[in-house]
């Protein structure tokens, strides 16, 4: 078989994987093994959530040199269980990862350190990457995983109960509350699919307009649905004992529901991209990275996966599947 098939069927063979969320309470995450630096990497990942270990698992099983950089601070840590995530539904994402970890942990060529990456400089073949203690290391190649932040609005009680009873996925979180009454905080068009999805799980559904102009068309069509919308901005989320009690409006009318769907903004959870000059995209939801076929961004050598390439939709299935690509196509990139 020749070279080009080979690669082919190495990228077609990792396909699949899954998007957690994570407890409140963190603790940095061990650097378990490979305590040595390694003199020049092949590879240094940032962000060593889904995405960065999967990209890992790659480049570890390809007798890679890998340095993975991360500050243990998974965007979804504030939700206790993992929906969906085949072979580990309803486990603590947590838990999940630190088992990946112990799993990472018989590679010899991958070297796992709790740092945040300061800079990143220089070209393919000779790039660095200088963390927040001082230290300079070297690689062929980057992987760019540090993932996104959502950004909470200043609504009191939105961010208290943020990835508990306040959510943005339905494939996350909907199997547990279907056939309860769901409230869908307006964002823009793009919440117009989310209510006619939401179908499929409930039958209960109240829109709020939060201050939003929803266009005449679409609210016919949401009154077809017999989908009622509130208008008003939300000024409050109240709850009790974990769980929702209303939403309260500017209006002075409070809404009950029992869980509430909403999509705040969201922006990288670094600035690495910024000082290198890598292309973006604006999304309605905020800023992506732009990447190629074979994860590539706009500066040759540098690769991302994860949430952050990710504008619509992010997932762990998602974010594991884009690592492990990220990886291999970093490895097949240094060939001779």
């Amino acid at each position: 078989m020749q070279r080009p098939a080979l690669l082919t069927l190495a990228a077609l063979s990792t396909t699949g994987l899954a998007h957690a969320q994570s407890t409140t309470k963190l603790s940095p995450p061990p650097s378990i093994h490979n305590t040595e630096p390694i003199a020049m990497n092949d590879v240094i990942i940032i962000g060593g959530s889904f995405a960065g270990l999967a990209a890992a698992l790659q480049l570890g099983r390809a007798r890679r040199k890998v340095t993975v950089l991360d500050t243990g601070l998974p965007r979804n840590r504030f939700a206790g269980h993992s929906h969906g995530l085949l072979g580990h539904d309803h486990k603590p994402p947590l838990d999940i990862l630190a088992e990946a970890r112990q799993q990472l942990a018989r590679y010899p060529t991958i070297r796992l350190v709790n740092a945040r990456a300061d800079s990143v400089s220089g070209a393919i073949d000779h790039f660095s990457v200088r963390t927040g203690e001082g230290e300079s290391l070297e690689a062929r190649r980057v992987i760019l995983s540090y993932g996104v932040a959502d950004q909470m609005p200043d609504v009191p009680g939105f961010a208290e109960r943020w990835g508990k009873s306040v959510v943005p996925c339905p494939y996350c979180d909907g199997f547990e509350v279907a056939g309860q009454h769901w409230g869908l905080v307006w964002s823009g068009p793009q919440s117009h699919q989310s209510a006619r999805l939401f179908h499929d799980w409930t039958n209960k559904l109240t829109v709020f307009a939060d201050g939003h102009e929803i266009p005449p068309e679409i609210k016919a069509d949401l009154a077809r649905r017999t989908i009622p919308v509130v208008v008003g901005r939300i000024i409050e989320i109240a709850h009790q004992k974990g769980h929702i009690t209303t939403v309260n409006l500017d209006t002075r009318r409070n809404v009950a529901v029992d869980i509430l769907f909403a999509h705040p903004r969201t922006k990288p959870s670094a600035s690495l991209h910024e000082s290198l000059g890598l292309a973006t995209q604006a999304t309605p939801g905020g800023i992506a990275l732009e990447v190629n076929e074979r994860r590539q961004t706009s500066l040759p050598g540098i690769y991302a996966a994860g949430d952050l390439t990710t504008p619509q939709l992010p997932s762990v299935t998602q974010a594991s599947s884009q690592g492990a690509m990220a990886g291999i196509f970093a490895q097949q990139s240094m060939l001779a």
